[in-house]
């Protein structure tokens, strides 16, 4: 009777020790919590076999630092430039389809992606009635590398690069502010549309030859725009 007393004791002493909110707080520098039981009197006899009941610490969550989780550092994605590219009836063998351009760390599908990156920036040029054969028309203009359908692209790139950091770069594309006095000169029908990216800044502008600013207008963009002095 006395030994099923005993065991009895045992058992609902153990599941106390676990479950109770203070578990924890009793551990010592070992993680476990000292036994429930007493040291002398009928019930000490079973100590030595049971020792102290181990309550067991939940690992960290992996954000916290634990478990599999590592530093709990997320890697941000880098910055990226992302264009489609649809190809149709260009004649070159491989060259039509559609393809991504990725400039940044994941480069796409786009045959050519370091250069087509080098040469995001650049210029679309228009002219019209200008009078010149071969001059009429909408051509391409990239720089750093050299490239497009313009007919002067290389001189074009060197008048730029030429202007590039001074004064007279800064108001290239610019039309002539408003209230400045133009001499009464008309210099024919031509007119041509710039529009693109030089130097970082976004170009849309309107060149003609109805007086003496445009002119000076047009006449300082030689050989971007054709020459017809």
């Amino acid at each position: 009777m006395l030994r099923r007393l005993a065991l009895t004791a045992v058992v609902t002493l153990a599941a106390v020790s676990v479950t109770a909110p203070g578990a924890s707080a009793l551990a010592g520098a070992s993680g476990q919590v000292p036994s429930a039981l007493p040291t002398s009197g009928p019930l000490s006899a079973v100590q030595p076999a049971l020792g102290p009941l181990p309550v067991p610490l939940p690992p960290l969550p992996s954000f916290l630092g634990g478990g599999s989780g590592g530093g709990g550092t997320v890697d941000e994605p880098a910055a990226r430039t992302r264009l489609t590219v649809t190809v149709e009836r260009s004649g070159v063998a491989g060259a039509d389809g559609t393809f991504e351009l990725t400039c940044g760390p994941t480069g796409g599908t786009h045959p050519e992606r370091q250069g087509a990156c080098d040469r995001l920036p650049g210029l679309t040029v228009t002219v019209e009635r200008s009078g010149v054969a071969g001059a009429d028309g909408t051509f391409e203009l990239t720089c750093g590398p050299t490239g497009g359908t313009h007919p002067e692209r290389q001189g074009a790139c060197d008048r730029l690069a030429e202007v590039g950091g001074t004064r007279a770069g800064q108001d290239l594309f610019r039309p002539a502010p408003e209230g400045t006095m133009c001499t009464m000169i008309y210099g024919g029908d031509a007119s041509a549309r710039i529009v693109g990216t030089w130097e970082g800044r976004r170009v849309d502008t309107t060149v003609t030859r109805g007086d003496g600013c445009e002119i000076a207008r047009w006449n300082n963009l030689v050989p971007v725009l054709p020459d017809l002095r």
